[in-house]
């Protein structure tokens, strides 16, 4: 089983979320569609802009917690290696 670390955003430079999952296109999917009082739609965060994938949850969790620790700019830096122009990758997940 894969174990993805990812980052949601707002918009280009907006707000940040930082998770962890074994099933990236559902949580992906859920972050878009909660209901009020959550983090994600209190703050707009739809976009999944980044992820890794490990083979061990361990590593996923202290991958995650250690990007939580990250400054917002090295978290900036790390999502514009993968997706310069911070498009939805929630769309090639999903096979839209």
């Amino acid at each position: 089983m894969a174990y993805h670390v990812y980052m949601m955003a707002s918009a280009q430079h907006g707000t940040l979320y930082v998770g962890v999952t074994n099933d990236l296109a559902r949580r992906a999917y859920e972050h878009r569609s909660q209901g009020q009082g959550s983090f994600t739609a209190r703050y707009g965060v739809t976009r999944l802009v980044w992820y890794e994938e490990y083979d061990r949850v361990q590593e996923a969790i202290a991958r995650e917690k250690m990007l939580k620790r990250w400054r917002r700019d090295w978290k900036v830096r790390l999502i514009e290696e993968f997706n310069p122009l911070w498009d939805d990758l929630y769309p090639t997940l999903a096979g839209f």
